[in-house]
This record gives structure tokens, C-alpha cells and sequence, in this order.
């Protein structure tokens, strides 16, 4: 194999590599168009570097999330550790809201597993995916 098939080869694999770690484009676009006019226009590079962000975000609040599991010596990181990553990391305007958030969502699933499950014949839900919608966004 010669270098320039190297190269080729191993440009593919950074640019599928850097694919995973983004959020999809299109979710990107869709939360964006969310807050905007409707007759607002968003372009593809803003949508892109929105997407970089986002997923960069992700990332080092995660990498912080992860942190601490380890020095406790976890391997699950949960919702109550992203909670304490964003305040650590001085997000503090959004982590109180972010953890009633989470409570809520949660006590929608307690409430959820407690009810028994509707039959799928009767062409009702059996998730709690129209309940928790419901709940307002925490920002």
C-alpha cells in the first residue's frame, strides 16, 4: 500500500470518528429552528458550528460527570452527576434547574412503573413519553 492510500484511509477514519462524536445535524437544525421565527433561515454553517459546540459541550461536562464517578469508583455517571458537573464547572445559572428537571422526570417514571402497563391493543401509549413531554423545559 502506498502513502497516499494511507493518508486517504486514515482521513476517513478521523472524519467517521469526528461523525460519532457530533450530535446528528438535523436535531441540531430542528432545536435551532425551535427559538427562531418561523420565516427565520439558518445556514449550514451555522448549523454546524452549533453543532460542534453542542457536542463539545456534551463532552466536557460528561468528562467531568466521569471524573467524579471514578474517584468514587463508579462506572455508571447518572443524572445527579451531570447535575454536579455543570455546577462545578460553573454552569450554576443551570444546574439548580436542570436537577428539578431531573426530579420531575423521575417521579414521572416512579409513577409510571407503578401504574400497570396499558394494553397495546387498545392502541394506548405504554411509555411515558406524552407525560414527561408535557413537563416543562428547565431553561
Amino acid at each position: 500500500m502506498d502513502d497516499s492510500t494511507t493518508r486517504f484511509t486514515t482521513g476517513e477514519d478521523e472524519t467517521a470518528n469526528q461523525q460519532e462524536r457530533l450530535l446528528p445535524i438535523a436535531n441540531v437544525g430542528r432545536i435551532m429552528k425551535q427559538i427562531l421565527p418561523q420565516n427565520a433561515k439558518i445556514s449550514k454553517e451555522a448549523k454546524e458550528t452549533m453543532q460542534e459546540c453542542a457536542s463539545e459541550f456534551i463532552s466536557f461536562v460528561t468528562g467531568e460527570a466521569s471524573e467524579k464517578c471514578k474517584k468514587e469508583r463508579r462506572k455508571t455517571v447518572n443524572g445527579d452527576d451531570v447535575c454536579w458537573a455543570m455546577g462545578t464547572l460553573g454552569f450554576d445559572d443551570y444546574a439548580p434547574p436542570l436537577k428539578r428537571y431531573l426530579d420531575r422526570y423521575r417521579e414521572v417514571e416512579d409513577d409510571r412503573l407503578a401504574t400497570p402497563q396499558r394494553n397495546e391493543e387498545e392502541g394506548q401509549p405504554s411509555s411515558s413519553a406524552a407525560e414527561f413531554s408535557s413537563i416543562p423545559k428547565p431553561f
